[in-house]
């Protein structure tokens, strides 16, 4: 029961379209041996068809048209390359550093920037994955820890937004729980009028992170650089309070304290301009990916109670019937024990130097969820063909309405 619950946490929390995609960069339109694709249109590439359409439908065309493999576009600013199957994550998972180095998009880049005019702490993308990795807050032993709170606090929400009602709305709701969760965690606080007016923020951010970089009032991108910006404030004034906290001696264990007393290796701390973009990147990371998870499962097991604890992770790895026989049809028993899969087709949470450091908390934040909801309810989808809406980060038009019943 567990590890198919796992497997739900596992699928939105890879890149959405579950498959591996990474820029690519070179010095002429004559560089040689790209693979085939075409960049479409003059600055916007094939962004439209992209953002506009299915992303999943966006990658099978060109699978078809160009390559089951690998085949190259221009999407959100950047000449991209995608790669498909476990060739390709293979690939990926083993030569960052050495054939090419991962980077965010521009649309992403600059919701994360540091605005201090002073000359910023020099902390690489590699140096960043170690602070956040180097004091253990992440791992399962230490986790462990932050069990009880994580089971108050979902449990309290449960008490204050669901019971005692009949029909609810899922999507809404996982976002405020693990957006409260992730600030108990990361930040050590849980007020919830600063939880309340982060959630607003984040949406916008997140429908900005995968929007056209076009940053004039009314666009998408230009909404999530506001809230960033809010955001960012809202962060310094939390490590404030927590640098006044900890110079009171206060013994504090989160992974904001850590991040105030990291240095780069010349001994300069980060500003908390710089702390606030890495911890915003973490919350963001957190906050949408674990929130449609949640949402996700209420919807499956909603529609099929007869497979109450089994659901089936999808990607184009996996819609492949080399490695996966039948890859539409809803079989959950493919990802029962004792069954492995070829190598590097399942890999919900990457790999090697791309692996995802908050695995195991949002394996822990999705399985105390779905033990408290299961434990109190049953429910049923109340619209079974509610349509999905987003781009990068689906989730239900309606919210996702339910109607409850207590046990």
């Amino acid at each position: 029961m567990e590890l198919t619950f796992l497997l739900l946490s596992l699928t939105p929390l890879v890149l959405p379209l579950v498959i591996s995609i990474f820029a690519f960069k070179y010095s002429s339109r004559s560089a040689k041996n790209l693979p085939p694709g075409s960049l479409g249109w003059p600055i916007f590439g094939e962004t439209l068809e992209f953002l506009f359409g299915k992303p999943e439908e966006f990658v099978f065309r060109r699978m078809k048209k160009y390559s089951s493999d690998i085949f190259k576009t221009k999407i959100l600013g950047e000449e991209t390359v995608v790669m498909c199957g476990p060739d390709g994550h293979k690939y990926l998972f083993t030569n960052e550093q050495k054939l090419f180095t991962g980077f965010r998009p521009h649309s992403m880049q600059k919701l994360f920037l540091s605005d201090e005019g002073s000359a910023p702490a020099v902390i690489t993308r590699e140096a960043e994955s170690k602070i956040i990795r180097s004091p253990g807050f992440l791992k399962p032993e230490a986790l462990v820890r932050y069990l009880g709170k994580m089971d108050s606090i979902t449990q309290q929400k449960m008490r204050t937004y669901w019971e005692g009602k009949d029909e609810v709305k899922v999507f809404p709701f996982a976002k405020t729980l693990t957006l409260s969760l992730a600030c108990r965690f990361f930040l050590g606080t849980d007020d919830p009028e600063r939880i309340a007016r982060l959630v607003s923020n984040f949406d916008d951010v997140t429908l900005g992170m995968h929007s056209i970089p076009l940053n004039f009032p009314g666009t998408a991108c230009y909404r999530a650089n506001k809230a960033a910006a809010a955001i960012r404030e809202e962060l310094r004034i939390v490590i404030c309070e927590k640098r006044a906290i900890m110079a009171e001696g206060a013994q504090v264990q989160d992974v904001l304290c850590h991040m105030i007393l990291a240095t780069d290796p010349s001994g300069k701390h980060m500003a908390e301009a710089e702390i606030a973009g890495m911890i915003m990147g973490l919350l963001v990371a957190g906050y949408s990916t674990v929130a449609t998870a949640m949402t996700f499962f209420m919807k499956y097991v909603g529609q099929r109670p007869d497979i109450y604890a089994k659901i089936l992770a999808v990607s184009t790895t996996n819609k492949n019937p080399k490695y996966f026989p039948d890859p539409e049809k809803l079989d959950p028993s493919r990802h029962e024990d004792g069954k492995a899969f070829p190598p590097f087709t399942f890999v919900p949470f990457g790999a090697g130097p791309r692996m995802c450091p908050g695995k195991e908390y949002a394996r822990l934040a999705i399985l105390t969820f779905v033990h408290n909801v299961v434990k109190r309810f049953k429910w049923e989808v109340v619209f079974p063909e509610e349509k999905i809406v987003g781009d990068m980060m689906p989730c239900p038009e309606k919210g996702l309405p339910i109607r409850l019943q207590s046990h």
